[in-house]
């Protein structure tokens, strides 16, 4: 179904969310039209890619395929031919549970896989070589053992209780869930983890196996801040996307 989404509210934030679904098929981190974000749009509502008749896949996404739901999952527009994602309760009960939360990335790295399939834990093995990756390492990303889909909320807080106050988890056999404050920042950490994956499983294609850097090292690490961090790379990928011309609906 075409309509003019910018009569719709949030056409801003949908643009911006279906970007960063673009950026994420760019990446690697996503494969056809498995994986969604989500994003905090008021008290019990929120914005989540959803999928049409016509769905071409994340690397396609476009703004009138990002939909409003409250967090249960009733929709909160009228009927535009597009259904709500399966795992829909991932993003609800994680935004309802913690309100520090704007935005939920869900996504499957291959990297982020097979470290978890081979038992590799995701540490802050490097340092200067991508501070935003080691510190977020150095926060913990832990493991939610089970492998199924998370779609109800009884296994959404599972997922959660897992998750705990961290800033990303693993889904073991399946994928992971970031969590942030803005599109920007999510995705960010979701592309870093999937940095500091890659680099688990080259160690140990090279016959090694990661140990964190030593705290006083990481101490010494600054924080570069959200300008630099989190919009220096939105815009990086955002030019990238530009590049190879898919940043346009």
């Amino acid at each position: 179904m075409s309509i003019d989404t910018r009569q719709l509210e949030f056409y801003a934030e949908r643009e911006k969310i279906a970007l960063a679904c673009r950026i994420m098929a760019m990446e690697g981190i996503v494969e056809a039209t498995l994986g969604h974000i989500s994003m905090r749009v008021g008290d019990d509502l929120m914005l989540i890619r959803s999928r049409g008749p016509e769905d071409a896949g994340l690397f396609f996404a476009t703004p009138e395929e990002i939909c409003l739901f409250d967090f249960s999952g009733n929709p909160k527009e009228p009927d535009r031919g597009f259904s709500k994602p399966t795992e829909l309760p991932l993003h609800g009960e994680t935004l309802r549970t913690r309100p520090e939360v704007n935005v939920v990335l869900h996504a499957h790295p291959p990297a982020v896989l097979v470290s978890a399939l081979t038992d590799h834990e995701l540490l802050p093995c490097f340092g200067a070589f991508n501070i935003p990756a080691a510190q977020l390492a150095a926060d913990g990303i832990p493991v939610y053992p089970r492998s199924v889909l998370i779609s109800n909320q009884q296994v959404a807080h599972e997922m959660l209780e897992s998750l705990g106050s961290h800033k990303a988890c693993v889904l073991k056999g399946h994928g992971i869930t970031v969590t942030g404050d803005s599109v920007e920042q999510t995705l960010v950490r979701a592309l870093n983890l999937n940095i500091t994956a890659k680099i688990t499983l080259e160690v140990a294609q090279a016959g090694g196996r990661t140990v964190s850097i030593p705290k006083e090292e990481l101490d010494l690490l600054p924080d570069l801040g959200t300008g630099f961090n989190d919009i220096g790379g939105w815009r990086y990928y955002l030019a990238m996307l530009r590049r190879a011309g898919f940043d346009k609906w």
